[in-house]
């Protein structure tokens, strides 16, 4: 449960600190969402740039099975990267964007 509770909270400290990273273009907030009961943990972006609709989740986290589940991963560095650099195990984490068939090939969790 300690392992939990400390991915819960490093998965708020990162999603947080990318929320502060406004878009230059447009009229588009940041949004975080929390579910801390269910443990999904999403970084959302949402308005208008001139006459074109912005929304989407640049980053949805869950977890589950004790093991941080990365679902979408829209940034340049990568959110694996970060969590294994902040001192993650790469056995804890699932690139759930990928195919199961395809995770043996990473570096990281299967499932």
């Amino acid at each position: 449960m300690a392992k939990l509770d400390e991915y819960r909270h490093l998965v708020k400290e990162i999603l947080t600190e990318y929320s502060s990273h406004k878009p230059a273009y447009g009229e588009v907030e940041v949004e975080l969402i929390f579910d801390t009961e269910r443990d999904r943990y999403q970084l959302v972006h949402t308005g208008w740039n001139k006459h074109r609709r912005i929304y989407g989740s640049t980053i949805h986290i869950d977890l589950k099975n004790d093991k941080i589940w990365i679902q979408n991963d829209g940034t340049e560095i990568g959110i694996a990267n970060v969590l294994v650099e902040r001192g993650v195990s790469p056995q804890d984490i699932v690139l759930a964007y990928h195919a199961p068939y395809l995770r043996k090939y990473t570096d990281f969790a299967l499932c």
